[in-house]
């Protein structure tokens, strides 16, 4: 085993005798580098929330501006994703990926060094940037490289890890920075990039260009590519509703909870553990259930729909179900499925449109964010945040639901059964 991903994997995704795909290349280790990345990115995105007051406090502005870098991140995310997806289908997944890397580095380091609110925001911007080049990048770098009787899996595996950054990397985080200051914890940022390089140096192999280049009218068009494939476009629209009542009613969680149960800040940083842990198996099971959907000869996704099923039950049983244990499992499976479903998804962009693969899954990100803005604001616009969760969460998680069932049966339409397995992944 070399570690370096050569070739496509194997179309038939190895002989039954090997479940584990082992002969096709499907080695873990072997996505140490990405897999890596995507822990470190995940606990990034969630880092900065229990680190507020003491940033606002050492650089002496309220916690609502120190807050404004957590927007410099998403937003640059959300902005530029596209964009640097396709610099990734077009100049390969090495370039976008060490530049991502070499990006994520540089920004934690200035966030570590920032005396003042003016470089925190700017740093934390230009992670967002590092993020929305290497991301789509990693995910597209997977869904090629992997067996298809396995990609689901790898996938699934990748999410998990980015999960796992919360449920693991958020608290060591918030441990160094009790311990040796704030700063520390972007410095441990940078550092564990710094490790990351020599893997994906190894283990993601230079590609050529593609044709089209990256300029004019070209650009744009390649950008919006991802929404003229009907399958792609579909997604995309499901992906933003669901999200709208997922992570849309999520912000409001911590307050749902003080509201219903009047939980601590320290109980709510354990149902912060439980959302991450459902996170983790939804995404793992929602692999491992695509790849023997696929083996059955179901490449039209049939899970979507279930996904959107378990959302609405998760949110419900969170906004209205009798008694705090009742709730809190609400939340797990709320997330369970939340994990599934962006398996599902991103097993979708990489397989749909080959050519598009990086800027497919961009575009999952940028339409997770807006589904999530406007699920807030809708949220936000009841009285009670029981009773916005409850009408919010359901109806657009029942929304995504229908969206789902009907994607997959536009996918089983438009797929020939002999192919019905790998043409979607």
């Amino acid at each position: 085993m070399s570690g370096i991903s050569e070739a496509p994997a194997d179309k038939d995704g190895g002989p039954a005798d090997d479940p584990a795909g082992t002969r096709q290349g499907w080695d873990r280790l072997r996505y140490a580098g990405v897999f890596a990345l995507l822990f470190l990115f995940g606990t990034e995105t969630f880092l900065v929330s229990p680190l507020l007051q003491t940033i606002s406090d050492d650089i002496g502005v309220s916690e609502a501006a120190a807050a404004s870098s957590v927007t410099a991140y998403v937003m640059a995310y959300a902005v530029a994703a596209p964009f640097l997806g396709l610099v990734s289908d077009r100049f390969g997944r090495r370039r976008a990926l060490l530049a991502g890397t070499v990006l994520f580095l540089v920004s934690n380091a200035a966030a570590a060094l920032s005396g003042g609110l003016a470089l925190l925001v700017v740093s934390r911007a230009v992670a967002g940037l590092a993020a929305a080049a290497a991301g789509p990048a990693i995910w597209a770098h997977i869904a090629e490289t992997a067996p298809d009787r396995v990609r689901g899996r790898a996938l699934g595996l990748g999410m998990a890890l980015f999960s796992l950054g919360q449920v693991i990397g958020v608290p060591l985080g918030a441990l160094l920075a009790g311990a040796a200051g704030w700063r520390s914890a972007f410095w441990a940022l940078a550092a564990g990039t710094l490790a990351a390089v020599p893997l994906l140096l190894r283990q993601v192999a230079p590609t050529p260009a593609a044709a089209g280049g990256f300029g004019g009218a070209g650009a744009v068009k390649g950008v919006v590519a991802a929404w003229g494939v009907p399958s792609l476009r579909n997604a995309l629209l499901v992906n933003t509703a669901f999200h709208a009542a997922n992570l849309g009613a999520y912000t409001f969680l911590g307050a749902l909870l003080v509201a219903r149960f009047e939980l601590s800040v320290e109980a709510l940083g354990l149902v912060g553990v439980l959302v991450g842990a459902g996170s983790v198996a939804g995404s793992l099971l929602g692999g491992r259930l695509g790849d023997r959907a696929r083996e059955a000869g179901r490449g039209d996704l049939p899970l979507l729909g279930v996904w959107g099923v378990l959302l609405a039950a998760g949110v419900a049983l969170a906004a209205a179900g009798p008694g705090l244990v009742l709730a809190l499992a609400g939340v797990v499976v709320w997330f369970v499925a939340s994990g599934g479903f962006v398996t599902d998804q991103q097993t979708l962009a990489g397989t749909a449109a080959p050519e598009l693969r990086a800027t497919s899954s961009a575009w999952l990100t940028s339409t997770m964010y807006a589904g999530t803005g406007v699920g807030a604001w809708a949220v936000g616009a009841f009285s009670g945040v029981a009773a916005g969760t409850l009408a919010v969460g359901v109806s657009l998680a029942v929304v995504a639901a229908l969206g789902g069932l009907a994607l997959s049966a536009g996918v089983r339409r438009r797929t020939p059964p002999a192919e019905a397995g790998p043409a979607v992944g």
